[in-house]
């Protein structure tokens, strides 16, 4: 008989874990206090993009995304397979735009560390630059180039991985409110607000935003905070950028729809996860600099979503020092869809007893002590 799984959180990390579970056997069962991919997941623009993303030093974090972005193109050709649906994935490649003399050198830097790690990168001006992006404000002096990096529709990604796990024979609750795990000695019982009593032989913590409320449960520090990250789109039915572009105040990346994504703005405002006029505002105050034709433009879309940030910025993938029938996957901040294939693995990997620790232990769920 199958050892049973049971996760709790039905977002992009829940899902691929539940995903690559499946591939190995397990019987898996999926809670979500929601709606599936309903909170940051559903809300990312997308991008796959850790060169971008870590502009200082290769750090452990670094590593962990760039392992995720190569798993990339086979782990999202298996979705389709499975599926037999298609959804977007864009080897665009990305700019990191900037405006002084003063930034070259930090990017000569980053081009030269990067590098070590396989990126290609070159550093582009003039009209090398303008070939790329005929639209890029004349006042953008350079920009690094990698072209490996790359992004996805995030909504139809996680749909599709969750059709995907039904396929392949998970359970899959959804709006089943709060949700209370209850540690035995026979196995691990839950218990949802919606009444649904769910049992399993492991447990993985996939719960997002949400994990710290999670304190007393499992009797470890959990700082898992919400960050509002919000989003805006222009309807561009001819396509007017060609890369992920990056500058350090935002991005901007256009999807196959017609649709030009700018983010993120972000602020702390607790668990309301409504798009404000401020919050946008930030983002019209930088996106016309770097592209002059988004000042005639208005936004045809606004949202937001919460993103799980942890205090010091690395997920928690691993096991409860206490209970290893426990398994944490979550805090993945701003990175939940770029990591999902890596932690997928990881996590499998901890079910099969075939972890590499040294891989893990900058991420370890416990390091941030014990709760009272």
């Amino acid at each position: 008989m199958a050892e049973r799984i049971l996760i709790l959180g039905g977002g992009v990390i829940g899902l691929s874990c539940a995903y690559e579970a499946l591939g190995r056997g397990y019987d898996v069962t999926v809670a979500e206090a929601g709606q599936c991919g309903g909170q940051a997941s559903g809300a990312a623009a997308g991008m796959l993009a850790p060169y971008s993303e870590n502009t200082e030093f290769p750090d452990d974090f670094f590593r962990l995304c760039l392992d995720s972005l190569r798993l990339y193109p086979e782990w999202q050709q298996s979705i389709k397979e499975v599926t037999g649906d298609d959804f977007e994935y864009t080897a665009s490649g990305s700019l990191y735009a900037v405006y002084h003399e003063a930034d070259l050198t930090a990017l000569e830097q980053r081009r030269n560390w990067q590098n070590e790690f396989g990126a290609r990168a070159e550093i582009v001006s003039g009209n090398a630059l303008r070939s790329l992006e005929p639209e890029i404000s004349p006042n953008v002096i350079a920009a690094l180039h990698i072209p490996e990096e790359s992004h996805i529709h995030a909504p139809d990604y996680v749909a599709a991985l969750r059709r995907a796990c039904l396929k392949l024979g998970a359970r899959i609750f959804e709006q089943c409110g709060t949700i209370e795990p209850q540690p035995g000695s026979e196995g691990i019982s839950v218990r949802s607000e919606n009444g649904t009593d769910l049992s399993a032989d492991r447990l993985i913590v996939c719960t997002g935003a949400w994990s710290g409320m999670m304190e007393r449960t499992f009797g470890i520090r959990i700082p898992v905070y919400p960050i509002r990250g919000q989003i805006c789109a222009y309807d561009t039915p001819q396509k007017r950028v060609h890369h992920m572009v990056f500058c350090s105040q935002g991005y901007l990346v256009t999807k196959e729809r017609g649709m030009l994504v700018c983010g993120a703005s972000e602020d702390i405002a607790g668990f309301d996860a409504s798009w404000t006029e401020q919050g946008i505002s930030r983002l019209l105050k930088w996106n016309g600099k770097l592209f002059p034709m988004l000042e005639r433009m208005e936004p045809v879309l606004r949202w937001a979503g919460l993103r799980p940030a942890t205090q010091d910025g690395y997920p928690l993938i691993g096991e409860l020092a206490t209970d290893r029938r426990v398994i944490f996957a979550c805090g993945h901040y701003r990175n939940g869809i770029l990591l999902s294939p890596v932690t997928a693995r990881l996590v499998a990997d901890l079910l099969d007893g075939k972890a590499e620790p040294s891989l893990l232990a900058s991420f370890a769920p416990h390091r941030f002590g014990y709760s009272g």
